[in-house]
């Protein structure tokens, strides 16, 4: 049976779930889409065609993405100390969660820069359009409706990732169902966790969804 303190404490834990992931899928974008362009753009035969470049991101793209999430966050406990000033708590969580999702985000961005059609470019290249005219006024507007989609995975994705976080006290409904679910033999906190998990992910799936139909529809 849950009690005023038990449902206040799941309030916590949901807001700091929110807060971790959002923070996190903004910094991951932020830095992760640069990192997607510069990996379409410097392929053989595109407009910043830089071979050495490209494996070298390529590579640390790959690197990022093969590395086990917990494993990474341990890993890089010495890194988020000196960033957050502490290595347990939501502030400490968000480092790892940020540091984990870039590659992701930059594989994603690159998936869909490719899907953009070639002709296009072709088109404004053929026009006199530099480089950067290209990315920004073309394969960027062509790529949004891709682009809204791969950010929305990668909340998705982070929601989980925040989960495993609370188990080196991370923070969030993670940790609330480790502390107060497993350690204390209580299924019903376990099951509530679980639900709520379950509904950030169906609502964060549905806005980012609904926000992509009508970029498609005005493209």
């Amino acid at each position: 049976m849950f009690n005023q303190a038990m449902l206040s404490m799941l309030y916590a834990a949901t807001l700091e779930t929110l807060q971790m992931v959002g923070t996190a899928t903004l910094l991951a974008t932020l830095a992760g889409v640069p990192m997607g362009i510069l990996l379409t753009t410097t392929a053989p035969s595109h407009i910043l065609e830089q071979p050495l470049l490209h494996r070298l991101l390529g590579g640390i793209v790959n690197i990022g993405r093969s590395i086990p999430f917990i494993i990474l966050m341990v890993a890089i406990i010495p890194f988020t100390r000196a960033v957050a000033g502490t290595s347990i708590g939501t502030e400490a969580a968000i480092v790892p969660l940020t540091v984990a999702a870039i590659p992701f985000v930059a594989r994603l961005v690159d998936g869909a820069l490719k899907e953009v059609d070639p002709g296009v470019i072709e088109a404004a290249v053929s026009m006199g359009a530099s480089p950067p005219q290209i990315i920004y006024k073309v394969m960027l507007p062509e790529a949004l409706p891709a682009l809204v989609l791969a950010v929305t995975l990668t909340a998705v994705n982070l929601v989980g990732y925040s989960a495993m976080a609370g188990s080196i006290g991370g923070g969030g409904l993670g940790d609330l169902a480790i502390r107060y679910g497993y350690q204390r033999f209580r299924g019903d906190i376990m099951l509530m966790t679980v639900i709520i998990l379950v509904v950030l992910v169906q609502g964060i799936q549905m806005l980012g969804d609904k926000i992509a139909y009508k970029l498609y529809q005005r493209n």
